[in-house]
């Protein structure tokens, strides 16, 4: 749908029409509202569509900005919402300057974080495969009584099982065979990133986030690809925010409140700071992998990393002692390093920063 607002404070905002999202449609679409030689600014809201339009709009000379939907005002006394509707508002706004674009990508970039992207959706099903798994187990009775899941010796007792009919037999094998499918496409996805990190334009920044305690090759690139080039944030404190991990906050007047966290960021980004931080309990030490990923470093990053080792260690250690639940420390130190990640990408040598949305 799409909705155009004339120059000026009083200019009409009138409906065009709908198209299709193909290029070609668009493009179409825009050089009929711009025939009459005014120049265009175009906007629409970041989802399923991603950024080729955008693109293609640069491309064509075409100013384009993507739009955080999130980040949109809304009238709450407004109780019908329909495309024409929303896109009549898009254009008013748009003219008014009101909508904050979000940051886009460039294409090699992105190629990356789909490809981390990816790895984290194998995860995830391998993750479910292993308790549909479990669960089968589980409700006739076969309980694995070992130390550790998934080790050899669990795959061992999971393949010399004995099952009383042999249409379970066929289930547990089915089940076997989508754990193992799972795990072998994790392991290429891992292995592709491998091959294709060393390549990317951004590598230096996550071979500086490697010499951080908890971020191997897959974390940093991770964060490295949702993150993007973090110059475009002043203080760490607005990463944070940008990431979801401030408070949420109701004040007026001498009244202040703070709740949970905003959850309002990035979401990719979010999750692999949590799993970075999960060795805060234990005490600081630079193991074997971690002083191979220093080596031929500088030697601040080295001493930054073992400044981050502490400060979290004694973070953790001493909101333990308070009695903070488990889930709000690993948070707390999830924004902590936040900031310790934010300094440690200041020292990278980044490619030269291009016009950001």
């Amino acid at each position: 749908m799409i909705a155009v607002a004339d120059g000026g404070r009083e200019g009409e905002v009138r409906l065009y029409g709908q198209v299709s999202s193909d290029l070609h449609a668009v493009e179409r679409a825009l050089r009929k509202v711009g025939a009459d030689g005014g120049e265009l600014h175009v906007a629409y809201e970041a989802g399923p569509t991603g950024y080729v339009l955008y693109r293609r709009l640069r491309q064509l000379g075409i100013d384009c900005v993507v739009v955080a939907p999130s980040r949109t005002p809304v009238d709450k006394g407004n109780r019908r919402k329909t495309d024409r509707r929303d896109a009549q508002m898009l254009a008013r706004l748009h003219r008014a300057g009101e909508l904050t674009a979000v940051h886009v990508p460039e294409a090699v970039d992105e190629a990356i974080r789909d490809l981390t992207r990816a790895r984290a959706d194998a995860v995830r099903d391998l993750t479910r495969a292993r308790q549909r798994l479990k669960s089968f187990l589980l409700r006739h009775g076969y309980r694995y009584s070992g130390k550790a899941n998934w080790s050899e010796a669990h795959r061992r007792y999971l393949r010399e099982l004995e099952l009383p009919a042999p249409s379970l037999k066929a289930v547990l094998e089915e089940y076997l065979l989508a754990v193992t499918q799972c795990e072998e496409r994790v392991s290429r996805l891992e292995q592709l990133l491998g091959l294709q990190a060393p390549l990317w334009r951004l590598y230096p920044a996550v071979e500086a986030l490697m010499t951080i305690r908890g971020f191997q090759l897959v974390a940093a690139a991770v964060l490295v690809a949702e993150l993007g080039d973090v110059r475009r944030f002043a203080h760490p404190r607005e990463l944070m925010a940008f990431l979801g991990l401030v408070p949420k906050e109701e004040s007026t007047g001498e009244s202040r409140r703070l709740g949970s966290i905003t959850k309002a960021g990035n979401a990719h980004a979010r999750w692999i700071l949590i799993e970075t931080v999960q060795h805060a309990w234990l005490p600081p030490k630079v193991s074997a992998q971690l002083s191979k990923r220093q080596e031929g470093q500088p030697a601040a990053r080295r001493e930054l990393s073992w400044k981050i080792q502490v400060r979290l260690h004694k973070r953790a250690w001493h909101l333990s002692r308070r009695g903070v639940m488990k889930p709000k420390v690993t948070v707390a130190l999830a924004r902590e390093m936040a900031g310790f990640a934010w300094a440690m990408l200041q020292t990278a040598d980044w490619p030269a920063m291009t016009r950001a949305a």
